[in-house]
Order: structure tokens, then sequence, then C-alpha cells
């Protein structure tokens, strides 16, 4: 079994950076980043049990046909949690184990969108709709089938919510004054699902002092996304903090290329100007 050399894994992550979010595959993407940190594992194997998921779960479709949402969200639950023992790590939460996809595979345990990301590229063997939604905190899934929709907790043993749950939910995560509104249920695309992931791992790092391990963090980010202007921005401060003030600039240069008229446009004007002094 051969391992893939950093280069060409950093050459599907451009590829990957290219394609419209319709065509953005966040599981072989996801595998792809985990590899990078995992250099001399072979990818095989993992693939392999992605294929397995894929089809137990088309087997169990196939064992009932007229399956509607609920049927969908108990096949999935079967398939990654009763089957192959998919769960949230509470015990362990912020092991970055729980954010490599090699790693959650290995150990039946990750992150909320660590876990989200095996259930949306198994559901995509049926070519089920489920996507990630921009809920605050906790990561969740939105399963639409057949003119009907439900959500799913991917870290709480996939689990069906309902709005009572949500409401306690995101009262926990954002406080009691928080309530459960439309956006909440604002589907997120595989592209910025997979960003989620990544940015917990740069968050992680930033907060231990890791900031070259952030900024690597990011450079990978910024492959798979090379036109979200608030990257570049990210990126510029944080070359800046490692006093790297000239990649500092072309950052923020990218930055107000790509920067929304208005005020984002601005605060790339006022970044520039703060990091030319710098330079001065």
């Amino acid at each position: 079994m051969s391992t893939p050399a950093p280069a060409e894994l950093n050459e599907r992550l451009r590829a990957a950076g290219q394609q419209a979010d319709a065509d953005f595959d966040v599981l072989d993407t996801a595998l792809t980043l985990a590899a990078l940190d995992r250099p001399r594992v072979p990818l095989e194997r993992y693939r392999a049990h992605l294929q397995t998921l894929a089809a137990e779960l088309s087997g169990c479709v196939a064992a009932d046909a007229d399956a509607d949402v609920d049927a969908a969200a108990a096949a999935l639950r079967q398939v990654l949690v009763e089957q192959h023992g998919y769960q949230g790590d509470e015990l362990t939460y912020d092991d970055m184990q729980n954010a490599n996809l090699m790693r959650v595979i290995d150990r039946r345990r990750g992150l909320p969108v660590a876990l989200g990301i095996l259930y949306i590229g198994t559901a995509r063997a049926c070519d089920w709709h489920l996507c990630g939604i921009r809920f605050p905190g906790h990561f969740l899934l939105r399963l639409e089938l057949a003119g009907a929709r439900c959500i799913i907790d991917p870290f709480g043993s996939g689990q069906v919510l309902d709005a009572g749950a949500m409401r306690r939910l995101l009262k926990r995560v954002a406080g009691d004054s928080a309530e459960l509104g439309r956006q909440h249920f604002a589907p997120a695309g595989p592209r910025e699902v997979l960003l989620r992931l990544q940015n917990n791992i740069r968050t992680r790092a930033v907060q231990a002092g890791e900031l070259a391990r952030a900024e690597q963090v990011l450079r990978r980010m910024l492959l798979i996304a090379p036109e979200a202007a608030e990257l570049h921005r990210d990126h510029a401060v944080l070359l800046a903090s490692q006093d790297q003030y000239q990649a500092a600039r072309r950052a923020g240069e990218h930055y107000r290329r790509l920067a929304a008229p208005g005020r984002q446009r601005q605060d790339a004007e006022q970044l520039l100007a703060r990091l030319s002094r710098r330079l001065n």
C-alpha cells in the first residue's frame, strides 16, 4: 500500500478549491486533509471503510423502498451508530484526534462536525439531501426527503431533534436569552462545513500558542477556499503576529482584492495601512 506525498495531497486540495460547491466532495477532501497530518499512513483501508458505510446504508434503503425522512434518519443511525459505533467524544472533547477524519474512523469518536461529515458523505450513496446547518456552538444536520425535513445530532448518536430539543441546546451553547429562529436552520454548504472543522484545529493551535501550526492549517483552508476574503484577512493577521510583514502584506492584498464593497473593503484598506507602517 502506498502513501501519497504531501505535494500530491496539496494538489488534491487545490483541485477541490476550484470545484463548485455542488461538486465539492467533503468526505474525500476531509480525508485528504487528515492524511497531511499522518503522512506515513496509507489511505486504502479508510476509503474501503467509507465504501462499506455507503453500501450498508444503500442496503438499508433497498430493504425499505418507501422510507420517509424519519426512516432515512433511522437508517443513518443504524449504520453509523449501531453497526459501527460512531459517537461524540464527550470525555476528551478537545483531543485533536477528534478533528482528524482518519483518527475519527480509527477511534469511532469525533467532534460534532467531523462526525457530521461522515453522515453527509454516507448519505450521498442514497442521493439524500443532507447538509449542515448554521447552528451556533454545536454542529447539526438537516435531512430533506420527499418534502419533509428533520434535524439530526451526529454528536448525540444520530438522534433526531425536535424544536424543543433544539431550543434547549441553543440556550445551553448561546445563553438563556437566545431564541430559536429561522437563521439557525440555514444550510451550510459542504465547503463551509469542512472549513468549520479546520477552524476547530486552527483555533486550538492559536490558543496553545502554536502559531506555525495555525498558519499551516490556514494555508490548507485557503487551498480549498481560495476566494474566501476573511481567510486571507486572518492569514495576514497571523503572519503579522509572527513578524512576517512582507508575507502579511501579500495576504492583505489578496484580502483587499476579494473584499466586498463597503465595510469589508474599508477594513482591508486599514489593515494594509497598518502593515505598511510596520514595513517602513
